[in-house]
């Protein structure tokens, strides 16, 4: 919550005023949901707009962040971490990592400033607009525009890791219909996520391959 009222506050700083526009994606950990709920609180307590993404890859939501002309993105994910792990990434609107400068003035206002952070009432309080769907299909579209061959004659193993690339991976790969695609580890429960699979366990692709 603090982390979502001191990344309003700064954003809002940094483009001199107005309200602020935030994209926010997580992984399929079970942590997320409620990691999720307490930024996207933060965020519109303090005045920020939010673009709601569900469940969809990191790399996506810096793309959708600079499509969207947000102000910045949120991430909620530990990568090929444990599920138990969980953390939160934040992008600028050019969809990379937040400048050094920027990362410690939310962090001062998180430990050290946060009842300080001006509280929105009324009509100034910020709005979710939940547009998972749309981007999702978007960043699809954006991913297919990039290949030039049809990739016919190949065959390909796709592991998901049961993380956030679930929602999108089969979906790409069915839209090229002369590629021959099979997919592993697409069914998360917020707890197998990276479990003997992903990056850290390749032993069953490798196998499989």
């Amino acid at each position: 919550f603090r982390v979502g009222m001191a990344a309003a506050q700064v954003m809002t700083r940094e483009k001199g005023g107005g309200q602020p526009r935030f994209t926010i994606g997580k992984d399929t950990r079970i942590s997320s949901d409620l990691l999720e709920g307490a930024l996207i609180a933060g965020l519109c307590s303090a005045g920020a707009d939010v673009l709601h993404l569900g469940v969809i890859p990191t790399p996506a939501v810096a793309w959708i962040t600079v499509d969207t002309k947000a102000d910045a993105g949120i991430v909620i994910s530990a990568s090929h971490n444990p599920f138990e792990h969980n953390g939160i990434k934040i992008f600028n609107g050019q969809g990379f990592k937040l400048s050094d400068e920027l990362e410690e003035k939310i962090e001062d206002i998180v430990l050290f400033a946060h009842n300080n952070v001006p509280r929105k009432t009324g009509a100034e309080i910020g709005k979710v607009s939940y547009v998972a769907e749309k981007a999702a299909l978007d960043y699809i579209d954006h991913l297919e525009s990039t290949i030039t061959s049809d990739l016919a004659g190949l065959r390909i193993l796709v592991d998901c890791a049961n993380g956030a690339s679930y929602t999108t991976a089969a979906r790409l790969f069915d839209r090229f219909s002369k590629l021959r695609t099979d997919v592993i580890n697409a069914d998360p429960d917020g707890v197998n996520i990276n479990e003997k699979c992903g990056s850290t366990h390749m032993d069953a692709l490798a196998a499989m391959v």
